[in-house]
């Protein structure tokens, strides 16, 4: 609940309402508590909009499993286990369920091999329960943000003994934080509140998409792994982040 003191002040500088409650999404009974909590209070879910998250970058040989693991947890399962939880509900309001991936869910990035995983598997996931949801009224949307100005990059795991610290992929790793840092630059970087615009617009919309890509940079940087029969432009393109002449 470290994040609630200034969501609170936000939303009464804002004048609206916000009710906030704790919810690990790796946790069942966090889970059926929240799920609960809003059923006591509110009488209905018309909406899930799954945005925990949790970054990492490395190297699959320094990488532990157990932190690959947990990348799958938070990334993956955890929105399987709310998804899960909610459908009951999302059925019987015929509500919307919403969920951030990222153009890393689309297009595998270097030394993002764990989220990269769960991202692709969180797509696979909604694209496979997008049709059946539908039987039964519930609309399923994945959002596919590109690089956003928020904190959650300063939170990304980067463990500097992995490949930083004189092994073959010193180089490689040194380039593709440089393009990082470029990419995620606030004069570069999409702002939090433009992505909000396009989670607030697909939840009111009457026929929202099933995919969506929240900036002009992400539709074409997706755009390029849609069209990409063999992998050569991605490649072609990933490669570039990890040039070292």
């Amino acid at each position: 609940m470290t994040k609630a003191a200034p969501l609170r002040a936000a939303a009464l500088e804002a004048g609206v309402t916000v009710d906030v409650q704790p919810l690990d999404v790796t946790d069942a009974a966090s889970i059926e508590a929240g799920i609960g909590y809003v059923i006591a209070t509110y009488g209905r879910l018309d909406a899930l909009l799954n945005n925990a998250g949790a970054g990492h970058v490395g190297t699959i040989e320094a990488e532990p499993l157990d932190a690959v693991r947990a990348v799958m947890e938070v990334n993956f399962f955890g929105v399987v286990a709310v998804s899960r939880a909610a459908m009951p509900l999302l059925r019987e309001s015929r509500g919307r369920l919403v969920t951030v991936s990222s153009v890393g869910g689309v297009v595998g990035q270097p030394f993002n091999e764990a989220y990269c995983a769960a991202k692709f598997a969180v797509e696979g996931f909604l694209e496979s329960l997008a049709p059946v949801a539908a039987t039964v009224g519930v609309r399923v949307t994945v959002v596919e943000p590109g690089a956003v100005s928020t904190e959650f990059v300063a939170n990304v795991g980067v463990d500097g003994s992995q490949p930083t610290d004189g092994t073959p992929y010193e180089p490689a790793f040194a380039a593709y934080l440089e393009r990082t840092r470029t990419a995620f630059d606030p004069a570069n970087a999409q702002t939090a509140e433009g992505v909000a615009d396009v989670l607030v617009e697909l939840l009111l919309s009457d026929e929202p998409p099933a995919r969506v890509q929240t900036s002009e940079a992400a539709k074409r940087f997706v755009g390029v792994k849609l069209a990409d029969l063999d992998g050569s432009a991605v490649q072609g393109l990933t490669a570039g982040w990890v040039a070292t002449a």
